[in-house]
């Protein structure tokens, strides 16, 4: 029974030793355990650097690529108290656009019937505002809406296409009270705002999607009446908006489809 006892014992110690050799030879040289270890704890001590921030989103990066902030427009003291005057200042004063931008100028006189504002230039614009594609469908409006071209004073918030405005940030250097002394000099019987929601912003209107809502611009002496609608470009992508434009232009005008 004793040398049965040490055979066998032996058998199982050679076993044990080929298993170990055979989990040696294919790379397993540690130990194992089934309790849950903290490997984030030793990772991410205190004493490791911060990981980096997030980037951007590409949409923000694409906007600060290509709308540089502008300067802010602080002294008061140097705008032009007379619409003949704003038009210059507004072609050259530094800190209306970013630099190297094209500039168009208002056009029309004071006191016009209907003052027309828009955000800004369009990209396709010559020489004068609105002289692209959507002022082609702007002056058939105006066809229908029975109002002469000397009967408007066309202008816009800005005075050259900035492509992705961010307009909170516009509105931070100034040009939302700009925009409300143009007004002021331009002093028209009404207003039509084509683009609401970027000028709502830019004078500080929240929420900017209830720019729709916009009845009047208050100013010092009196008040004037407005009327806000989708921007012309919207109107060319999507014919349904002129026929709600149209209804809506109607109403606000007290006359009556034909």
């Amino acid at each position: 029974m004793t040398e049965a006892a040490d055979i066998e014992h032996a058998n199982w110690s050679e076993a044990l030793a080929a298993a170990l050799d055979w989990w040696r030879d294919a790379g397993v040289d540690g130990t194992f355990v089934d309790d849950p270890q903290d490997w984030l704890a030793q990772i991410h001590r205190p004493s490791d650097p911060q990981p980096p921030a997030p980037m951007k989103p590409l949409r923000e990066l694409v906007a600060e690529r290509d709308s540089p902030p502008a300067p802010v427009v602080i002294d008061r003291s140097g705008w032009p108290q007379s619409l003949e005057a704003f038009a210059p200042w507004w072609l050259a004063e530094g800190p209306l656009a970013p630099a190297g931008l094209a500039r168009l100028a208002p056009i029309g006189a004071a006191n016009a019937k209907l003052m027309i504002l828009v955000p800004m230039p369009a990209p396709d614009d010559g020489e004068a505002l609105l002289s692209g594609r959507a002022g082609r469908l702007l002056y058939a409006m105006l066809d229908a809406m029975g109002i002469a071209r000397t009967e408007t004073y066309l202008a816009s918030a800005l005075p050259a296409h900035v492509p992705m405005p961010d307009w909170a940030a516009l509105r931070a250097t100034g040009l939302g009270d700009v925009l409300l002394h143009h007004i002021a000099l331009a002093a028209p019987q009404k207003l039509l705002i084509l683009g609401a929601t970027g000028v709502s912003a830019l004078l500080g209107h929240d929420p900017t999607n209830l720019a729709h809502g916009l009845r009047a611009i208050n100013q010092e002496s009196s008040q004037i009446v407005a009327m806000s609608a989708w921007d012309l470009d919207a109107m060319l992508a999507r014919p349904a908006l002129k026929a709600g434009f149209w209804g809506r232009w109607l109403n606000w005008t007290g006359t009556e489809s034909k």
